[in-house]
């Protein structure tokens, strides 16, 4: 692992390839005894700070359609979140299931879970059945893992009954100095990225993409208004800059005048700020404030002069009502996840009597995937990281995302020993550089 660790602090992907696989590496994982202990600990007591772990573990077998990936980066994503809290699914659950449908699968049901859904790395070893990817190659993941072993996911790999989040329903994930992944997750690297830059991009941009762009998303055509919740966040701020690259109109809602500043300087010109507006659709109760509803309602029509044809949906239960109240007749709410609670309350008359449409959408398939990517190879789309800290701080990290106190993304330095790597294309990041830095904070916390 030593040899391994100076290749990676060379930057050097020729010496990386060349290096020994090593018997084992360090990782962040969570615990199967953690989870039991603290099964009776209200969720809002456990601190990822103190069940995240990071701690040396053997290297997984490598099978005939995977990859080993010498992990340079990673970054947090909320699942990463709710595999540190046991909720609102303990993960061991998943690697439990998954250890029963095969041999190979059984590799995963350990004690421990490796975290991570993103990875920017260069490749250590493949299987006897990869063609596609070579040792030496830079590349970032995409988190999807398809079955396809029966029909439902061959027009759709979404709709596979076996399709997989990589690192949350799987382990040897990409918060590690090494991760286990299949081929076809892989995809190039940015040329022009740092490794940490790169590694923020996966679960939030394809995740945008599906949701915006895509035909089984909201399809997105040019002029459309589309509200974006939290959209100086991962997944806002990409949805965003997509809104923008297809001629739509994004009105950001955001919660602090910083992060609506961060949505101007991004190109966004409507903005809702919720705190500084005081909108709250909770009483102390539990129950709707639908005068408040109304309110944020005749805000956003103010502003955009119409309703949202596409509302980019992903805190769930905290403004899920509010979201089908505001979609325009005929309209579109897409969503991703529900951050915020899954039991959603709205009223159905303006679901049913204005023929509107919920959509969900889940990360994103291969191809989506790809293309999403392929925007940030052309310098079209950017990425959003804000804070980067080390393997070591990866609780710290967890933890900032979920008490919502970062923008953007946050990113994690796996085998890459400090930020400022794996740049190819100095000329494009040149050219393109004030939109690589406008979400940073500072380097290494």
């Amino acid at each position: 692992m030593s040899r391994l660790r100076e290749a990676a602090a060379a930057d050097d992907p020729l010496a990386v390839a060349a290096c020994d696989v090593p018997d084992s590496y360090r990782a962040a994982v969570t615990l199967a005894a953690d989870q039991r202990a603290l099964a009776r600990t209200p969720v809002e007591q456990r601190d990822p700070r103190r069940t995240i772990h990071v701690q040396e573990v053997p290297t997984p077998e490598l099978a005939y359609d995977e990859v080993l990936v010498a992990t340079m980066a990673s970054s947090i994503n909320f699942n990463t979140v709710w595999s540190a809290l046991f909720a609102p699914v303990p993960t061991f659950r998943f690697l439990r299931t998954l250890g029963k449908l095969s041999p190979e699968g059984a590799r995963h049901d350990l004690p421990y879970h490796v975290l991570g859904s993103d990875l920017s790395g260069i490749v250590l070893r493949t299987g006897a059945g990869v063609r596609e990817w070579k040792p030496g190659d830079e590349v970032v993941a995409h988190c999807l893992q398809p079955d396809l072993q029966t029909p439902g996911g061959h027009d759709d790999t979404l709709l596979d009954p076996g399709q997989r989040v990589w690192g949350y329903e799987t382990n040897f994930g990409g918060l590690a100095e090494i991760s286990l992944v299949k081929a076809n997750q892989l995809m190039p690297k940015p040329a022009h990225l740092t490794w940490e830059e790169a590694a923020s991009l996966g679960v939030g941009l394809s995740t945008a993409y599906r949701q915006l762009v895509s035909h089984h998303g909201a399809a997105m055509k040019q002029g459309q208004r589309i509200l974006i919740w939290g959209a100086a966040g991962g997944v806002g701020a990409y949805a965003t800059q997509l809104a923008l690259n297809g001629g739509a109109i994004p009105v950001c809602v955001v919660s602090s005048p910083a992060k609506a500043e961060l949505c101007r300087r991004m190109g966004a010109e409507l903005v809702v700020d919720r705190a500084a507006e005081d909108f709250v659709f909770w009483d102390e109760q539990e129950r709707p404030r639908l005068s408040e509803w109304s309110r944020f309602r005749g805000a956003v029509r103010k502003l955009a002069g119409d309703d949202p044809d596409i509302v980019v949906e992903h805190p769930g239960r905290d403004t899920f009502g509010v979201s089908v109240m505001v979609a325009a007749r005929g309209g579109c709410v897409v969503t991703c996840a529900s951050t915020s609670g899954y039991q959603h309350t709205y009223d159905n008359r303006h679901l049913w009597m204005h023929v509107k449409r919920i959509v969900g959408s889940h990360m994103a398939n291969y191809s989506e995937a790809w293309a999403a990517n392929e925007l940030v190879v052309r310098g079209s789309v950017h990425p959003v990281l804000s804070r980067t800290y080390p393997l070591d701080s990866v609780g710290e990290a967890t933890h900032a995302v979920s008490s919502n106190t970062h923008q953007g993304k946050v990113g994690v330095l796996c085998l890459a020993d400090r930020p400022g790597m794996g740049v190819r294309d100095p000329d494009l990041r040149a050219l393109k550089r004030e939109r690589i830095d406008l979400f940073q904070e500072s380097s290494v916390l």
